[in-house]
């Protein structure tokens, strides 16, 4: 399902629509809101820095697994200004988990839910892996003072740091709930995502 959103040409994936449709089946749509709403709060945060420093998407694609946000200007920028876009998607996420919560705090308790998907969401980037905005920085911040080859290498290592640990975590709640292979499923993702994803660097 393709649209226009101004100047930006943007892409539903038929397999999220799936989803949303089993969602809505199984009595999990509300759940799948929250989680859909705190990944378009993260990719908006992406697009507000860009917008603020004068660039635009040029495509964003909306997949089950991820948001692609297609951008010929990102080799151009100034390193900073790729650090600002990137650090601020799981910025808007811990922005809208710090309102969320004090209103939750306050009575409001139907945010919960929301609170903890931006939590979630915001926490689950910043890890150092090279396909979320945690290894991209890294990278970044590397680069100031090594070669690009050394920083490849070390976030290449700061990913198998992260991911090794969470796929035993997950073989283990596997072994155990006979059923759950939600965290095995994550860290088989992040394991894979960077042997697909090498041009990001």
């Amino acid at each position: 399902m393709r649209f226009k959103l101004g100047g930006t040409e943007a892409e539903l994936s038929f397999s999220l629509l799936c989803a949303a449709a089993l969602c809505a089946v199984s009595g999990m749509m509300k759940g799948f809101l929250w989680c859909v709403s705190a990944i378009l709060l993260h990719e908006g945060g992406h697009i507000l820095m860009m917008r603020r420093l004068g660039y635009f998407p040029e495509r964003i694609k909306i997949s089950l697994f991820e948001i692609t946000i297609e951008d010929g200007g990102r080799q151009s920028r100034k390193a900073y200004e790729n650090a600002l876009i990137i650090f601020f998607g799981p910025f808007a996420n811990f922005i809208c988990f710090s309102l969320s919560f004090l209103l939750y705090l306050g009575g409001m308790e139907k945010l919960l839910p929301f609170a903890a998907a931006n939590l979630s969401v915001g926490l689950f980037n910043s890890l150092p892996v090279l396909s979320l905005d945690g290894g991209q920085l890294l990278y970044l911040g590397l680069c100031r003072r090594h070669a690009p080859r050394f920083a490849e290498r070390a976030v290449d290592a700061a990913t198998f740091c992260c991911v090794f640990p969470l796929a035993v975590l997950g073989f283990m709640l596997l072994l155990r709930s006979r059923y759950n292979v939600s965290l095995l499923f994550v860290s088989l993702y992040l394991a894979a995502s960077p042997l697909l994803r090498r041009e990001h660097f």
